[in-house]
């Protein structure tokens, strides 16, 4: 049967023994997939899903139920006030865009406290130059970074004394990089420390203790009200807690990564207090017809069915990760995480410290794939950018993160960034044919 997709008959003996080791491990992640479901087939129940609200409107989409409920449902499901659901967001990108035009004035003040964003943000907030991005606009950005993988605690109280910061920024998922992913427990913690931390501010201030508190004029300048926005791509349903539920203001992810379920052909949301998606409507649309426009073009059952099977889709994708990183650590290979440690996103690094190696695995990935198993991906310039990337990703729909895909910037220390896998079993045999084609040629077996 494998002989069919030339996989190493070794490489099959090696996998399943190492998945028999992980039944302790996978049984959590099915017990918070349960959690996801129930949540999900609630929010169905609660606003009467049923066949009307599949209905397709075009041109400007007025009164389109469809999509109103859509909104009201993954608002639910996400714990927030309110939620905007389109397909008219391009990627997680736009809608992480569209948030921080919405948000953000001349001389506003944007920090980063989970370091340097994802690459494709960098144009958008002006730390690549483009004349178009927000500091292009006079906003001002800085970024502070992780220390050993948990915030900076008191460098964020430190710069929240000394300057009116508008928005705060927190990127869950590592991107391009080799620090760990954030969980809720630690983005718990530090939004109680920053709202802790302002109101002290104020109080000090209020109650006339000036040899205790800052400078006037800092604490004039002091936001008490800082909206604290997640990106949370690729993390949604990794855990059953989401960061609205623990006091973030907004939140921002793609509908071709997890919520989507390997369904939604394209879209993304926002979700948060209500009056931040109403900014966030009249940016993505224009000001005075915001939330009000916006036609589904018949995607609208797409969006559903994808959000019911998301919290399946995800938890194949955990074990897919999880079988990836407890084979290839087997093999020698340094991986982040490694497979018992506590997850917040799909995304598992292989570090192989060379580009060959990176290369072949992301070949493997691409041969074992449903579309496009005859392609042979090559590092290449991609837009958004700055080193060149190879891209496995045999999909569905097109860049789907949410299926079996593998991708990784061709610079030092050559680190693969895997995610996804829309069943397990496809998983596991997307694993075996990339270990087959990296193998190739070696004895380490």
């Amino acid at each position: 049967m494998y002989q069919e997709l030339n996989i190493d008959e070794r490489i099959v003996n090696l996998i399943e023994e190492e998945e028999r080791n992980l039944k302790s491990i996978y049984e959590k992640i099915d017990k918070t997939e349960y959690e996801n479901t129930l949540k999900v087939l609630n929010a169905f129940h609660k606003y009467q899903i049923n066949e009307v609200h599949f209905t397709s409107t075009t041109g400007y989409g007025y009164n389109d139920i469809g999509r109103d409920t859509i909104e009201k449902v993954f608002a639910d499901v996400l714990g927030s006030e309110d939620a905007i659901v389109r397909s008219q967001f391009i990627s997680g990108t736009h809608a992480l865009t569209v948030a921080l035009f919405a948000y953000l004035r001349p001389n506003d003040i944007m920090l980063s406290i989970t370091g340097t964003p994802y690459d494709t943000l960098h144009e958008v907030i002006g730390i690549k130059e483009n004349n178009s991005s927000l500091t292009a606009f006079q906003v001002k950005y800085d970024e502070i970074e992780l220390v050993n993988n948990d915030f900076d605690y008191e460098k964020i109280k430190s710069y929240l004394k000394e300057n009116k910061v508008k928005l705060i920024e927190i990127q869950r998922s590592k991107g391009y990089s080799t620090r760990k992913s954030i969980t809720i427990d630690k983005i718990k913690k530090v939004v109680e420390e920053i709202r802790k931390f302002n109101k002290e501010l104020y109080i000090l201030l209020l109650t006339g203790h000036k040899d205790l508190a800052p400078p006037l004029e800092t604490i004039k300048k002091l936001d008490k009200d800082v909206i604290i926005m997640v990106d949370n791509c690729y993390c949604e349903f990794v855990e059953s807690i989401t960061p609205i539920q623990v006091g973030c203001d907004v939140m921002v992810g793609s509908l071709i990564k997890n919520l989507g379920g390997g369904i939604a052909p394209n879209g993304a949301y926002i979700a948060g207090r209500s009056d931040l998606i109403d900014l966030a409507g009249e940016r993505l649309t224009c000001p005075g017809e915001g939330r009000e426009v916006g036609p589904t073009l018949g995607i609208n059952r797409e969006l559903l069915q994808g959000l019911f099977f998301a919290p399946s889709v995800v938890a194949s994708s955990l074990k897919t990760a999880i079988l990836t990183s407890k084979v290839l650590e087997h093999l020698g290979y340094q991986v982040e995480p490694r497979y018992d440690e506590v997850r917040a996103d799909i995304v598992q690094n292989i570090i192989f410290n060379n580009k060959e190696d990176l290369i072949k695995y992301c070949q493997g990935i691409q041969m074992a794939s449903p579309i496009d198993s005859n392609a042979i991906p090559v590092p290449w310039d991609m837009p958004g950018y700055t080193d060149q990337v190879i891209m496995a990703a045999g999909c569905f729909t097109q860049g789907s993160s949410i299926e079996l895909s593998c991708d990784g910037p061709l610079r030092s220390p050559y680190i693969a960034y895997q995610q996804g896998g829309l069943t397990y079993s496809y998983g596991k045999l997307g694993i075996m044919k990339a270990v087959t084609e990296l193998m190739k040629g070696k004895n380490e077996l």
